[in-house]
């Protein structure tokens, strides 16, 4: 009798729960500012929100970004690689010892071999698997690579062409990608890019439906068990369109926005959606055309001048309070930034000043090209910000700008255009929003040794007590050292500015109160794998 009373009571235990209802799948919709998807073959384009969206959440680098807190600059932490250190004998060399146990998403091993395997697909040009578009943007983002090898199954050695003790901020950007993706797609990027391409990350990519969208789907056999996501599945959906990207949030279509529309943030909150922004290392800028054939910038009371000439305020107002004025590549608040002789504020009268002295006056007024994009990656709203300098520097300063507007992919491959480059098309300004994370952005940028085509210098900008500053923390150990180096560094790029400093924006998102766990760090890119959906 009691054990057929037992088995009663289980049936029945049995049949409630079969009734309980299953916990449906959590699909996180994001509307990115591109206005294609990235490139998926396991190093994306479109910029850092390539590398926000189809970068870190599937393919992993060597050294990653710590992404869990809002109160300071994103640092770095072990990825693929457990720990690194320079070579006791040689400052040029870093030794990486990698993770064991990494599985790709196709269950194949991450190992010695793969990272060899990806380095010749960005670096040696007569491989098999190299990749002509990745390559381009690793070698920007870690012009430094001078040669590397296989120390044995889980370490791995990579030398730089000079010492750089802030080699480990370049290595965060080289992503890794199965070697067998490439393999069963019969040795062709271009349908790695639909296989889909197997990563190490957290999420992994299920389908790619070009200029529509890309599906991801949590990886459950990620090699960190703390950092599993907590969302079966994330949407990613390019709308370039501002307003386009608002509709679609209010209308259910999505359940974030990247960079929502600034007259339409107050409507939002009112609705009961929730706004982010936070402070990170960003700036929006005008790149100088310095090194192209008669150039006006070449003048540094040009370069200079505007940058007295452009009400800052006025564009943070335009803003809604979701950007504040730039002053220099770094905020002025950060302990690095120096103290330059220049400190740049809204003064017409300093800036016509200059610029008469450069031999610009009202009979014979500065008069130029600029090239900007219609979105993109930090773009904020580049339109109507345009606008606004394009009329505050006629009305201020005398000053017409005429505008070349294209599609952001196509400004950034200008970026690595040489000066006169037809691509161009005269432009003398690129409009591109860039990182000032770490030494090793400002040294891409900003170093001599990295003119365009080959590195980030498109303005091929040159000074010498930069260069030594450079130089100085680049060899130095002593966080002092490093720190003086790199605020006498900073001094110059305010003082003989190679770009025309607008605003820092302030990251702004706009969700849909089911996101919970979301944390706005210091840095361009996000964790997702914090982020669930209620």
């Amino acid at each position: 009798m009691r054990f057929r009373l037992i088995s009663r009571a289980s049936a029945l235990v049995a049949l409630l729960w079969s009734q309980q209802p299953v916990c449906a799948e959590t699909t996180l919709r994001i509307a990115m500012t591109a206005s294609d998807i990235p490139t998926t073959t396991g190093l994306p384009n479109n910029g850092f929100e390539g590398m926000r969206f189809l970068g870190y959440p599937i393919f992993e680098g060597l050294v990653l970004w710590d992404l869990t807190s809002t109160d300071h600059l994103a640092g770095l932490r072990p990825g693929l690689a457990e720990k690194w250190e320079q070579a006791p004998d040689d400052n040029k060399t870093w030794i990486f010892h990698l993770r064991h146990g990494v599985k790709f998403h196709d269950w194949t091993d991450f190992n010695a071999d793969a990272v060899v395997w990806n380095l010749d697909r960005y670096f040696k040009s007569d491989s098999p698997q190299y990749e002509v578009a990745s390559s381009a943007m690793t070698r920007a983002r870690a012009p430094l690579v001078g040669a590397y090898k296989k120390v044995d199954d889980y370490t791995v050695a990579i030398s730089t062409t000079k010492p750089a003790s802030y080699f480990p901020f370049m290595a965060v950007y080289m992503l890794f990608t199965s070697p067998a993706s490439f393999e069963k797609a019969g040795r062709d990027w271009a349908k790695v890019a639909t296989l889909p391409a197997a990563g190490t990350g957290p999420f992994r990519i299920s389908k790619v439906v070009p200029r529509q969208e890309v599906d991801l789907v949590r990886w459950d056999g990620y090699w960190d068990a703390a950092k599993k996501a907590k969302v079966d599945n994330v949407v990613l959906m390019p709308i370039p369109e501002a307003n386009t990207r608002l509709a679609a949030l209010r209308s259910g279509q999505v359940d974030w926005i990247e960079v929502p529309p600034p007259d339409g943030i107050a409507s939002l909150k009112a609705a009961g959606f929730t706004i982010t922004t936070g402070s990170y290392p960003h700036v929006w800028p005008w790149f100088y055309n310095i090194g192209a054939t008669g150039s006006p910038f070449k003048d540094i009371k040009v370069r200079q001048a505007l940058n007295y000439c452009i009400d800052r305020e006025g564009l943070v107002t335009l803003l809604n309070g979701t950007a504040e004025p730039s002053a220099g590549w770094l905020k002025a608040s950060d302990p690095n930034f120096g103290s330059p002789e220049n400190r740049y504020k809204f003064d017409p009268a300093k800036g016509k000043k200059l610029l008469a002295e450069a031999g610009f006056t009202p009979e014979k007024p500065l008069v130029f090209k600029a090239m900007i994009s219609t979105s993109g990656s930090g773009q904020m709203l580049p339109l109507p910000m345009n606008e606004f300098l394009q009329q505050n520097l006629k009305e201020a300063c005398g000053v017409d700008v005429e505008f070349d507007v294209v599609e952001w992919q196509i400004l950034l491959n200008a970026a690595r255009a040489t000066p006169d480059s037809p691509n161009l098309k005269g432009a003398m300004v690129l409009n591109i929003s860039s990182p000032s994370s770490d030494v090793g952005v400002m040294a891409r940028y900003f170093s001599s040794a990295n003119f365009s085509p080959n590195g980030f210098n498109f303005e091929q900008w040159k000074d010498d007590s930069f260069d030594n500053a450079l130089t100085a923390l680049s060899e130095a150990s002593d966080p002092a050292v490093i720190s003086g180096a790199l605020r006498k560094a900073h001094e110059r790029l305010v003082d003989n500015p190679p770009w025309l400093y607008i605003v820092h924006d302030l990251n702004p998102r706009a969700m849909s109160p089911k996101i919970k766990g979301f944390v706005s760090p210091q840095s361009w890119f996000i964790d997702l794998t914090l982020v669930s959906m209620q």
